[in-house]
């Protein structure tokens, strides 16, 4: 064999080498596009066309719209019987769009004290319902097949926005439905005799005070970050001949004939901006009037102000053992204006009690 033909096979090899080690670094390398079924939302805002005349055309049209879909008769009123199906514990019912929106301390009745997070539901409707024969999940969902063919999407947006301030595409999702614009969408999984009809709001009341949830949000976006921030590493001594290396990773490869980076090695990159999952949530405190819950602990991802994803969790020792409001509570007027748990003392009561002896 000639020296031209070997060369021609190592670099053959050695591409096939780059090409395995690529594929399998893939794994851990973030999505940070949005999912497939999203259309373009922003557009270049450009008024030069538009009279105020037609501006104030344009705002009478939207509110007529806006309190028209607020006025409107809750839909599940109108569902009939023999549709409406019986909770059991395999059902999977839909979730609730909100907005994180700072800590707040609470007190046990034996005067332990508690961290919470407050997550704020706003004007949340149910936009669409595909039915499991009809829905395409992503190739990256991580349901079996089985879980596939028994699941449908219903499409959840929140936060209602002008229609000028988008494209053309994305208000085409919610004008076929009879539905103004929302400026956040989330798709949830469900059984199909959990489905809700175009239009349904949903509230707080949507789960109970005591019961778990998963909490889905993206992480804080730190930037480019060093190793010893993003993966904790305890660096370089400070002195005793170290030169410029304080906050350095160190060795990083293997010695050998596969002397390489392997896939996976934690190492200086960016940091954040992640979608992450913190299961198993409990709630301590309702407020019927604003929609507000406080959830245990202060580990939800994001920042103030991000947008949170909230489902029954699928923990299963937290898991419903009561059946909840199915398949969600419509409004209703005279509700108490705040809920607790048992746990939890309430701010209006007394703080110490005195038995007589």
């Amino acid at each position: 064999m000639s020296k031209s033909n070997l060369k021609l096979i190592c670099s053959a090899l050695n591409k096939m080498r780059v090409s395995c080690v690529t594929a399998r670094s893939c794994h851990f390398q973030p999505k940070f596009r949005p999912p497939y079924w999203y259309a373009p939302k922003e557009r270049v805002m450009s008024e030069d066309m538009l009279t105020q005349e037609n501006r104030d055309f344009i705002e009478e049209v939207r509110q007529d719209k806006l309190n028209l879909q607020i006025a409107m008769e809750s839909p599940l009123a109108k569902v009939e019987a023999q549709e409406v199906a019986e909770w059991d514990p395999t059902t999977r019912r839909a979730g609730l769009i909100a907005r994180k929106i700072g800590n707040y301390p609470l007190w046990s009745k034996d005067g332990k004290k508690f961290q919470t997070t407050l997550l704020q539901v706003v004007d949340n409707h149910v936009i669409k319902y595909t039915p499991p024969e009809e829905f395409k999940p992503m190739k990256t969902t991580k349901l079996n097949w089985r879980e596939k063919r028994k699941l449908g999407c219903l499409l959840i947006g929140s936060e209602t926005i002008d229609p000028s301030t988008v494209t053309k595409d994305y208000c085409g999702l919610f004008s076929s439905v009879g539905m103004l614009p929302k400026r956040h969408l989330f798709r949830f999984m469900i059984s199909p005799h959990a489905k809700m009809p175009t239009g349904t709001p949903l509230f707080a009341t949507h789960f109970r005070v005591g019961d778990y949830v998963d909490v889905r949000a993206k992480t804080i976006d730190r930037g480019f970050q060093g190793v010893m921030k993003r993966w904790g590493f305890k660096g370089m001594p400070a002195s005793h001949g170290v030169t410029k290396t304080h906050r350095r990773p160190g060795n990083i490869g293997a010695g050998g004939q596969k002397a390489r980076v392997w896939p996976g090695t934690k190492m200086p990159g960016h940091m954040g901006n992640r979608w992450k999952t913190l299961r198993g949530v409990q709630i301590l405190r309702m407020n019927t009037k604003h929609n507000i819950l406080w959830m245990l602990g202060v580990g939800i991802p994001g920042e103030t102000g991000a947008m949170c994803y909230l489902f029954d969790t699928i923990l299963p020792l937290r898991k419903l053992k009561t059946p909840p409001p199915f398949p969600t509570q419509p409004f209703v007027e005279d509700l108490p204006l705040e809920y607790y748990d048992e746990s939890i003392h309430r701010f209006e009561g007394p703080t110490i009690t005195f038995e007589e002896s």
